[in-house]
């Protein structure tokens, strides 16, 4: 068998690092909600964590990690947004130059929202340029530590402090979930899958994404990774699920998320603004069209909830507000 490239134990490190940094966030219910289903759906609600996106957690996990090594002098990172505002959070903690390669299009709450943290964004187009590369080229160039948003041990450790802490508050208020989905991006399913699988070994795990660009879904039917088809339009800018559109599933996430997940939903752009109605209706939340594709999968009844228990993660709440408006007038 192939050994995962985290454990709990890692995830474990992970806590107390951020303890007392990151925000401890609510577990939400809706009674009527609850009863339009016939279910108990608990929501963990990560886009009221700071920088408003669980990517603080593996940000501040491996920006800790360095400074404690003596290896932060600055970073650098790529990013549509979520990853961006939690990497310059951390940095700016630590008080080191943070830069922020972001593609063009990105939302520009993201893009002014970033900057605002402190952080130099240098904008870049997805249809003609190598974030990667470019990243790269300035770690190089300026002494930098690259700051990966999905692949790598440290970061998924990070994401994966959310389970344990989502896992604490099912425990303390008596249950034990039937099952949990989130978002598929890359560290959070695996770091949250792997925390959730500990305290609850008989909980089916499962992960969201847009339709269209389910390449966890079609990977894990294929046994490996397979990319999503690149349009010529860009396969971020189709999707409004721009914080969860990713060429393909991370060479680390991937084993685990094999390991863990019963499979992946994918989710239609309609059942999306639905569930970020929903969310600011019933919940009194903002969530982000990425954030919430794991109440879009219940309510496209991809997921039964009928007399389970069910976890969703609501990863983000970096919503554009013409996207927001666009919901809540459907």
């Amino acid at each position: 068998m192939t050994k995962l490239a985290i454990n709990y134990q890692d995830i474990l490190t992970a806590s107390q690092r951020i303890k007392g940094h990151a925000l401890v966030t609510p577990l939400l219910e809706s009674p009527l909600l609850n009863q339009q289903l016939g279910a108990r759906v608990l929501f963990k609600a990560e886009n009221l964590q700071r920088t408003g996106s669980f990517k603080f957690r593996g940000a501040f996990n491996k920006l800790t990690k360095l400074a404690q090594a003596n290896q932060l002098t600055g970073v650098v990172a790529y990013s549509s947004g979520n990853h961006a505002q939690g990497v310059a959070a951390a940095a700016a903690h630590f008080g080191v130059p943070a830069t922020i390669i972001m593609p063009a299009d990105a939302p520009q709450i993201k893009i002014a929202n970033t900057k605002a943290l402190g952080a130099k964004v240098i904008l870049y187009d997805r249809h003609s340029e190598d974030r990667e590369a470019i990243g790269l080229t300035l770690a190089h160039e300026q002494n930098l530590t690259l700051i990966p948003p999905f692949n790598d041990l440290d970061i998924i450790a990070g994401q994966g402090t959310l389970g344990i802490e989502a896992a604490h508050q099912l425990e303390a208020l008596g249950l034990v979930p039937d099952q949990a989905i989130a978002p598929i991006g890359g560290g959070l399913i695996a770091g949250s899958a792997t925390a959730l699988k500990h305290h609850f070994p008989n909980i089916t795990m499962w992960g969201a994404e847009p339709e269209g660009y389910d390449d966890a879904a079609r990977s894990m039917v294929a046994g490996q990774r397979v990319a999503n088809k690149i349009a010529s339009t860009s396969i971020y800018s189709a999707s409004i699920c721009d914080a969860i559109v990713t060429p393909m599933v991370g060479e680390l996430t991937f084993p685990i998320m094999q390991h863990y997940l019963a499979g992946a939903k994918a989710v239609s752009q309609q059942h999306v603004l639905a569930a970020m109605a929903i969310c600011m209706q019933q919940l009194k939340i903002v969530v982000e069209p990425g954030g919430c594709v794991g109440l879009s999968a219940i309510l496209d009844d991809s997921l039964g909830v009928k007399d389970k228990t069910t976890l969703v993660i609501l990863s983000g709440g970096n919503a554009d507000p013409a996207t927001l408006g666009l919901a809540l007038s459907k």
